[in-house]
């Protein structure tokens, strides 16, 4: 991205742009370069129900860089209501599908989005980035840093002995990240400059290009405003045709930089039945969830484009 840009995206942040419900953040440490080849993923059969739902918090950090993070996940009880803290897990193994905040978010800032992903039957962390409105750890890759440092803190959970977590986290199917605004830039910048491997889907909501591919093997989903004034349409359009397949494209015609985000909105639904069925397809192997996806993304007031073979 040229400098000239650059310079007015961040004066268009610093005036403001999480002006809906939230923001995108992301957080991480674990680059791809080195890391040892991870066996094939034994996908599972993604669950037919949604879930109740808990959160734990955990306070954890990269460096001198503070990582508080929430992590909502699948628990026991009925769906519905709001995340219980400290809840018992429910019975099963989910995959983990990150989603990061924007600018003056945090871990409670899009909680449509938050607990759809968590109640569909996925491990999602949602940390709360410390410097929110520097768009410059994010173009310096701080925040693609601290999105791999979560994921390789959310994985460890796994084999804990002393985490409730302990057998309830697939670490063999890959992990999804998600995320709006400069938490959408954040999954971009993890998909180009500072990629981690470990990623199978990938869905930047309301970002610009970061980079060029680094060519891991994730499906990606870009969801956008056409008429968003904070991170051009354009250059979200320039990232998705420099990526190869599989690859998709939901755009909220006429919509802003982050309405479609908000219960309410006549779009709301096709962006939040996107988001999680490109989770179930991506890191379940719901080949069912894959098939819905034109009927998730159609409505009137969106364009649906993919390339999924």
């Amino acid at each position: 991205m040229s400098m000239k840009r650059r310079t007015a995206l961040s004066a268009l942040l610093g005036l403001g742009m999480a002006g809906a419900t939230g923001a995108a953040s992301p957080v991480g440490a674990a680059p791809a370069v080195g890391r040892p080849t991870r066996r094939p993923a034994l996908l599972r059969q993604a669950p037919t129900q949604d879930f109740a739902l808990g959160v734990r918090q955990f306070e954890w950090s990269r460096g001198n860089r503070r990582l508080f993070t929430k992590v909502f996940y699948p628990a026991t009880g009925s769906p519905g209501g709001n995340p219980v803290p400290d809840a018992p897990l429910a019975e099963g193994v989910f995959p983990v599908a990150h989603w990061n905040h924007g600018m003056y978010g945090n871990s409670d800032s899009y909680a449509s989005q938050t607990h759809a992903i968590a109640s569909a039957g996925f491990i999602c962390p949602a940390p709360s980035i410390s410097d929110n409105t520097n768009i410059g750890s994010v173009y310096g890759g701080e925040w693609s840093k601290d999105v791999s440092e979560v994921i390789t803190r959310t994985l460890a959970l796994n084999d804990a002995s002393d985490s409730p977590f302990a057998g309830h986290i697939d670490t063999a199917a890959g992990v999804g990240v998600s995320g709006h605004s400069m938490g959408g830039m954040t999954v971009h910048g993890l998909l180009t400059q500072w990629p981690d491997d470990r990623i199978k889907a990938a869905v930047p909501v309301a970002c610009v290009d970061m980079g060029d591919p680094a060519g891991l093997d994730a499906k990606v989903l870009f969801i956008h405003g056409d008429q968003d004034p904070t991170c051009q349409y354009g250059l979200a359009r320039q990232a998705y045709g420099e990526l190869s397949a599989p690859k998709a494209f939901l755009t909220h015609v006429g919509a802003d930089h982050a309405a479609y985000l908000n219960p309410g909105f006549p779009t709301f639904d096709q962006t939040q039945d996107t988001l999680v069925d490109w989770f179930r397809w991506s890191l379940y192997g719901d080949e069912a969830a894959r098939d819905r996806l034109p009927a998730d993304a159609s409505a009137n007031g969106t364009r649906w484009e993919s390339v999924l073979a």
